[in-house]
């Protein structure tokens, strides 16, 4: 099963994430289909999260399941375009 979901970078106490479709059973550092977005816990709250939506949308229609933490990212982004 292909999930959307986060792929972890950064140092220890300094972390930043990549938003990735990948196959659920790879471990959560390896290889990745496509890599759509970014989040970074640490920035200032309007930078950090980019998501390109027109991807994610595309992988969602076609099976791709976002985890917890992606759909909350998502609703982040789409709440901040809208206002």
């Amino acid at each position: 099963m292909v999930k959307i979901r986060l792929k972890r970078f950064g140092t220890q106490k300094r972390p930043y994430y990549r938003v990735v479709v990948q196959d659920s059973r790879k471990p959560r550092d390896g290889e990745c289909i496509e890599e759509i977005g970014t989040f970074m816990p640490i920035e200032a709250e309007e930078r950090q999260v980019k998501i390109d939506m027109e991807r994610a949308k595309y992988w969602i229609s076609v099976g791709a399941q976002p985890t917890d933490i992606v759909k909350k990212l998502m609703n982040k982004q789409t709440k901040k375009a809208s206002n």
